[in-house]
């Protein structure tokens, strides 16, 4: 430094020890220099106190001498001192030379800095908050200082700095704001630690409120969240269950859209953390906003579905998420299925209702409080945030479906995520079917792979929606049905019974598909049909292991006459003869024997009606694929007779180990309690004979085996032989009797 230069007002002396490598001599300058300042105060010379500002700031702290820049730094907090509640006004000048060394190379230096702007602030107090922003980007890089001298230093001065926002009103947040946006994404331990600690300083402020820039630091809380420092983790902890119980007071003023797609984001994250905070927080979001979040569904769902499918390590996220997808789901409802110009229309009504009710306000409201209210939500939503969110709330259906689809394609989504698609499919189509019904004919392939899912659960619940489909009013197609072709038509039409006019009219022209006593099904119901029988014949094991459950199921959701009529009608026509007696075997199997088809059968049993006769007519075609389930459909529907001719021709058929084993089966069939009423039948020999030959037919058909055995035993049940003879009287008491049977 040039000794002969004037640094007037400071003499030479003070000037040497500043420039002295000895903190004493500094020090004794420093308390000259007050001394100094303090005599300027008192003569109201702001000029120089300025000029004395100014030769420490520049020619001192600014120097490139390390023992001058430290003597600078004493200096000018010495200032400070001397001039007290004055200091507010020279505060630029007194700051900015001070964090200019918090940059330098000596640690000393940067210890120095941190002294003389703690004492700087100490006297200043309120005065500094309009450098709030410098003081905190200097205090954020000391926080993450090498040396500890110099963070200890840095923490006190942040002591003191937060005791002075605490204690003032005149914070400017709205300035802060992007400052603590850009910090909060430092990867420095310290510096995070600093951040937070400062947001729970804001946070706890009464006069603050942070929470309306929650969406712009809320990305990075939950970055922080994810620090190797437990320390760290457990005070973004903290600041997050702050903020969350201050949006639960007063969720009329958070931003939920605002801050819906980071959470999305987080809710997918892969430290478990970060995942169940951020998904407590969606759970939070949905209850408390609840159609707000709707916009966001498919985002949510991307990030929830996957959950469901988690192991008990991972319990909680799971729970949560469950929660979080209920209450979404809860959400749809059946205005959404309303078209975007329908929707518009509403909400122009709505607008125009409000003008009118504002333009008539002497119109009283007394006595009409419950035909009034849509009125009265009219007026509020012209002025009203929320009511305004209901009116522009849209449900994207369209990326719903597209997520659902994605976790039905991908094959290594967990069993649960697959139930909750479904789940998510069904609500849909019961909401939503109008417009779901657009994204039908892109969903039923993959609905139909489902079906050859290991899970019996998915298989439930992807029949209910592909029940729903074949079954819902939305999707009746107009101008065709789903019999394309002149072919089907006209063996629709062989296959007719006559029925009383008055029963025409409930079955109606379309829906051919239908029986006439039940037109609920629309025209994706015999393209169900039809491709469920596809992929039967394509995946045989499909049909050993599952396709009874899905035949039974389908009929306790669907009306179980219209599965059976059209099932045998398709199979009429099936080309694949092997597969067509398979299948017919399977559907009289579940005919015969399970418990959902007990009215059916009855129906069959007695042949009383139209309908019924008409669907025996349909059975009957089909099930002369295979012979012996045609003789045990004339078993059921007592067309005993037909039954003993059928057998009687199985004597020109090639008797293989397969028909025996079918003609096994049929005998352990008659032995049990569909055919009770068969059995009691034997007692009525006079009237059954055709019964009898049938059953002795078929026991001469079988080699000496079991049922061999069971039908023979069976037979001799049989009430006396004598029974078994048509007998008439003759003349005078002759009698001629009939041969034996």
């Amino acid at each position: 430094m040039n000794a002969e230069k004037d640094f007037a007002p400071l003499t030479p002396t003070i000037v040497r020890a500043l420039n002295d490598k000895l903190y004493e001599k500094r020090k004794v300058a420093a308390l000259e220099i007050e001394k100094l300042v303090r005599e300027f105060v008192a003569q109201s010379n702001t000029t120089q106190i300025k000029h004395v500002i100014q030769i420490l700031s520049q020619e001192f702290a600014l120097s490139q001498h390390p023992h001058s820049r430290k003597g600078g730094l004493i200096g000018l907090a010495a200032c400070s001192i001397a001039l007290g509640k004055d200091s507010g006004l020279y505060l630029k000048e007194l700051i900015e030379p001070v964090l200019t060394c918090f940059n330098d190379a000596d640690s000393r230096l940067r210890y120095y800095a941190c002294e003389a702007l703690y004492n700087i602030v100490k006297v200043a107090r309120g005065s500094v908050l309009p450098h709030f922003n410098v003081l905190f980007d200097g205090l954020s890089k000391l926080a993450a200082d090498p040396d500890p001298n110099v963070k200890s230093g840095s923490e006190l001065l942040d002591r003191l700095l937060k005791d002075i926002v605490t204690e003032s009103n005149k914070f400017d947040l709205v300035s802060f704001i992007p400052l603590l946006r850009e910090r909060i994404y430092s990867n420095n331990q310290y510096a995070r630690q600093f951040i937070i600690s400062w947001i729970l300083v804001l946070e706890s402020v009464p006069d603050i409120n942070l929470l309306d820039y929650l969406p712009e630091i809320l990305d990075g809380l939950f970055q922080i969240l994810g620090d190797n420092s437990k320390e760290i983790r457990k005070m973004c902890e903290v600041a997050l269950g702050e903020f969350l119980k201050e949006i639960k007071k007063n969720p009329s003023s958070v931003k939920f859209a605002e801050m819906a797609n980071i959470l999305v984001i987080h809710c997918q994250a892969s430290d478990d953390l970060i995942q169940l905070t951020a998904m407590c927080w969606m759970r939070e979001f949905i209850q408390l906003a609840g159609r707000v979040m709707l916009p966001y569904s498919s985002g949510i769902l991307t990030a929830v579905l996957p959950c469901l499918s988690y192991d008990d390590r991972k319990k909680n996220i799971k729970e949560v998420a469950n929660v979080c997808n209920q209450s979404l789901m809860k959400l749809v409802i059946p205005e959404d299925d309303e078209t975007d110009e329908a929707k518009q229309s509403m909400s122009l009504q709505t607008e125009a209702n409000s003008e009118e009710s504002l333009s008539k306000p002497e119109v009283p409201s007394s006595g009409s409080l419950d035909t009034s209210s849509d009125s009265n939500f009219s007026n509020t939503s012209v002025f009203t945030v929320t009511s305004s969110d209901k009116v522009q709330v849209t449900l994207n259906l369209d990326g719903i479906v597209q997520v659902l689809d994605y976790h039905l394609h991908d094959t290594s989504t967990g069993m649960m995520t697959r139930i909750a698609v479904l789940k998510w499919l069904y609500h849909l189509y019961i909401k939503t079917p109008r417009k779901m019904f657009r994204h039908t004919d892109s969903l039923f392939p993959i609905l139909l792979r489902t079906l050859s899912d290991e899970s019996d659960e998915v298989i439930l619940k992807d029949l209910e929606v592909l029940a729903e489909i074949a079954s819902s009013p939305a999707g009746q197609t107009e101008g065709h049905g789903p019999y394309e072709g002149s072919d089907m038509q006209s063996s629709q039409s062989e296959l007719h019974v006559p029925i009383k006019p008055s029963q025409l009219s409930t079955s109606g022209t379309k829906g051919m598909e239908c029986s006439p006593s039940t037109p609920t099904m629309n025209s994706y119901f015999y393209k169900f049909m039809i491709n469920l029988l596809k992929r039967f014949s394509s995946e045989r094991k499909l049909l050993e292991t599952r396709g009874a459950f899905i035949i039974r199921q389908l009929c306790l959701l669907l009306n179980a006459e219209n599965i059976f009529h059209s099932m045998a009608d398709i199979l009429l026509r099936e080309e694949d003869l092997k597969f067509a007696s398979t299948m017919v075997h399977t559907l009289n199997t579940i005919l015969l024997t399970s418990s959902e088809l007990f009215q059916l059968r009855n129906q069959l049993k007695d042949l009383k009606t139209p309908e019924s006769r008409n669907l025996f007519c349909c059975l009957y075609r089909s099930w002369c694929h295979n012979p012996v389930t045609t003789v045990s459909l004339c078993f059921l529907t007592q067309n005993y007779k037909h039954a003993y001719d059928l057998i009687q021709k199985f004597g020109d058929l090639e008797v293989t180990v397969d028909f025996l084993t079918e003609v096994d089966k049929l005998v352990q069939l008659i032995e049990c309690p569909i055919f009770t009423y068969l059995r009691l039948q034997l007692l009525d020999v006079k009237n059954n004979p055709y019964l009898i030959k049938a059953l002795y037919g078929l026991l001469m058909l079988l080699p000496q085996s079991s049922a061999f055995q069971l039908l023979s035993h069976r037979l001799q049940c049989v009430p006396n032989p004598e029974l078994m003879q048509t007998t008439h009287i003759k003349g005078d008491g002759e009698q001629s009797a009939m041969p034996r049977l």
